[in-house]
């Protein structure tokens, strides 16, 4: 059955994109990724002059040259947005899981593995399959111009085809309308969650630009959720779309909505009220995303034989998994240079609206028990760094930037804290890397303290890779 919301709350989020540098860049010294792997993604590099060109005509050549598994998917969810679209598929995967149905997931970037992108009925495709899988459709491709993202989304597909599994759940890589994976003609669900400014180049710095770019994933017939929004003129732009497309849609302000207790979430449907607990994920922003998660849930748990009960859902709110968004790195190497009660934390956002979840989540950990907090950003030349920061800087009680490690588009440390500055009454400073800018915050911060190192994902993969 369809379910009708009721407005009461507006809460926004935050996370990352999927820009083709990612397979170029090279990992850290100390990851040892598989050689045949790693040429792998540098081969894939060079079948097109550009990173980034949006457009379906290559996918969808090479798809029918692959026999067109993209027709023969498990169920599709596919999600797009700016922010939180990997933390609603966590949300999704952890809720099917918990019901015992097994799911194909398709995200991008990775952060210190590539097969962390392809989860093949439930588990990372292992590296000999990726390398036979590729094989098979580099041979196909012939050489002919494509992106690498093209080939990836492609290569997945291919691969989801063959093997069971009784969803499948699809991340755009950027924009919607003519990103790679929008080539489903049918899915059985579209999921839209917060629009910001990112890839402007691309998708333009309007945010009614962004939103039709975003909106273009929504099919004829096929039912779209759409999470909460900053910016509400958005709501137009996917009102028209749908009515373009005949399809329904479920807006957060409209047809559901959701209220945050001290120990549930209420998510509201007409006369009918879901409790929910509050997710695992840190962040007062992750209660839109697992809002915006339980509303698609609930909307299609019946399309399945065997349908997701609450329990499920619940259980899969409690044990998602999305690493590098407001993580609490636990043990490792920079860990060990810390003094007990001093914290170290880590999330790869880096638009406007992240900056202003992580200022949120600045100002609860401030009033929760007054630690300072000390800021380390390492951001890609392709952003806007003072859109992240500015949300940020009222809280810092010192910013360090720094170089990300082995990343051709990374803003030089110098280069980072001179364009911080304009936003930051006090001095940055730039370090050689991590470690040089945890000890200068050490020198500095007798007290314990909280340290958080965000501004990219890159720069996460390079933590993550030493603090797994």
């Amino acid at each position: 059955m369809w379910f009708q919301w009721l407005v009461k709350t507006n809460v926004g989020r935050a996370v990352l994109l999927a820009p083709d540098p990612s397979l170029s860049r090279a990992l850290p010294d100390h990851f040892d990724p598989d050689p045949r792997l790693q040429a792998l993604l540098d081969r894939l590099t060079g079948y097109y002059p550009r990173g980034i060109d949006p457009g379906l005509e290559r996918t969808l050549r090479l798809l029918e040259d692959l026999g067109n598994p993209h027709l023969s998917l498990p169920p599709v969810i596919h999600v797009a947005g700016t922010n939180g679209k990997g933390s609603v598929i966590a949300y999704l995967r952890a809720m099917f899981e918990a019901a015992g149905k097994t799911c194909h997931v398709m995200t991008s970037p990775h952060l210190v593995r590539f097969n962390e992108r392809l989860v093949l009925s439930g588990n990372e495709m292992s590296t000999p399959a990726i390398l036979d899988l590729f094989n098979e459709v580099e041979q196909v491709n012939h050489g002919q111009e494509t992106t690498s993202f093209e080939l990836i989304t492609a290569a997945g597909f291919l691969a989801f085809s063959r093997n069971p599994a009784d969803v499948t759940l699809v991340e755009v890589g950027m924009g919607g309308q003519f990103d790679a994976t929008n080539v489903i003609p049918n899915p059985l669900l579209s999921i839209i969650n917060v629009i910001s400014r990112d890839h402007t180049k691309f998708l333009g710095h309007a945010y009614r630009e962004i939103a039709f770019e975003k909106g273009g994933i929504i099919k004829p017939h096929v039912p779209c959720v759409i999470g909460p929004q900053i910016h509400p003129e958005v709501m137009d732009v996917f009102d028209q779309i749908a009515q373009d497309q005949n399809a329904p849609l479920l807006r957060h302000g409209a047809e559901w909505s959701f209220d945050v207790l001290p120990d549930k979430i209420m998510v509201h449907s007409g006369e009918n009220i879901f409790d929910f607990p509050h997710p695992n994920l840190v962040g007062s922003h992750q209660f839109g995303n697992a809002a915006l998660a339980a509303v698609a849930m609930l909307s299609i748990a019946d399309r399945f034989e065997d349908p997701v009960g609450l329990s499920a859902m619940e259980r899969g709110l409690v044990s998602a998994r999305w690493p590098a968004r407001l993580q609490k790195i636990s043990h490792g190497p920079l860990i060990d240079l810390l003094p007990d009660g001093y914290e170290l934390w880590i999330d790869g956002g880096h638009n406007d609206s992240c900056g202003q979840a992580l200022a949120e989540q600045a100002k609860n950990w401030r009033d929760r028990d007054g630690k300072d907090l000390h800021l380390i950003l390492g951001m890609l030349t392709t952003k806007d760094p003072l859109e992240f920061f500015e949300p940020l800087a009222p809280y810092a009680s010192s910013v360090h930037a720094i170089t990300i490690p082995d990343q051709p588009l990374s803003f030089e440390g110098t280069d980072l804290s001179s364009v911080l500055g304009r936003s930051y009454a006090g001095s940055i400073d730039h370090a050689e890397g991590l470690e040089a800018s945890i000890r200068h915050i050490l020198s500095m911060a007798p007290a314990p303290c909280r340290i958080l190192v965000t501004g990219s994902l890159y720069l996460m993969g390079a933590v993550l890779s030493r603090h797994e």
